[in-house]
Parts: structure tokens; C-alpha cells; sequence
């Protein structure tokens, strides 16, 4: 399977793209430039895991992607908090870091399982 099938790699470019486009004209660059990172690190983890070699790194990759996920979320509460985000905006884009986070530790729990199944059965 390719990370471009992925629902959950979609989702995260797509989260990705809306916060770049939303918040292009942020006067803090320092914020801006953070909360960009953290929401382009998400489906950009995600897509280097399954170019791995092993189940394990893929694992790896996308436990790196779930902790982005929970530091956008932080960053988008802070910037309701501080007036950068609009609220309802920030409320739907902390609503999709929730889901993405769920489906990553879907997608998480059965590569873990996958790389126990193959440990105890090689083929």
C-alpha cells in the first residue's frame, strides 16, 4: 500500500495545507512558522514510515506523526487563546487533530501487531 491511499494521510495533508493557506498572513513568525511544522510534520512522518524498509521503522515513523498531532493541537488551543485563530476555525482543526490522532493509533496498533505476528511466525 502507498501513504497516498492512506484516509489518514490525506486528512493530514489536507489539515496541513488549510493551516498554511489560513494563516499566511500571521504577523508571528515565530508562530506561524511553528504551527506549520507541526501540522506538515503529521502526513509528512506518515508518508516517510511506509517508505521504510521494516514494519518497525514504519511504527516508528508514524508514532512521530501522532506526537505531531498532539503538538498541533496544543499550538492551535494557544492560538485560539492569544487571538491568531479565529475560534471556530481553531475548533474544527483541533476536532480533525483529535481524528487523525485516532486513526494513526488505529493504523499504529495493527503494525504493531503485524510486526508481533511476524516476529512469532517468520516467514
Amino acid at each position: 500500500m502507498n501513504f497516498e491511499d492512506l484516509e489518514v494521510w490525506k486528512r493530514a495533508a489536507r489539515l496541513s495545507s488549510n493551516l498554511y493557506k489560513n494563516l499566511k498572513d500571521l504577523r508571528d513568525f515565530g508562530f506561524r512558522d511553528q504551527i506549520t511544522r507541526s501540522g506538515l510534520s503529521i502526513p509528512s512522518n506518515i508518508a516517510e514510515g511506509f517508505e521504510r524498509e521494516s514494519n518497525r521503522e514504519c511504527v516508528r515513523f508514524l508514532l512521530y506523526a501522532k506526537g505531531s498531532c498532539g503538538e498541533l493541537r496544543t499550538q492551535i488551543y494557544i492560538g485560539i487563546d492569544i487571538g491568531y485563530i479565529p475560534k471556530e476555525a481553531g475548533l474544527l482543526w483541533i476536532k480533525e487533530t483529535k481524528e487523525v490522532s485516532a486513526m494513526l493509533g488505529g493504523l499504529i496498533k495493527t503494525r504493531k501487531t503485524f510486526t508481533a505476528d511476524a516476529s512469532v511466525n517468520p516467514t
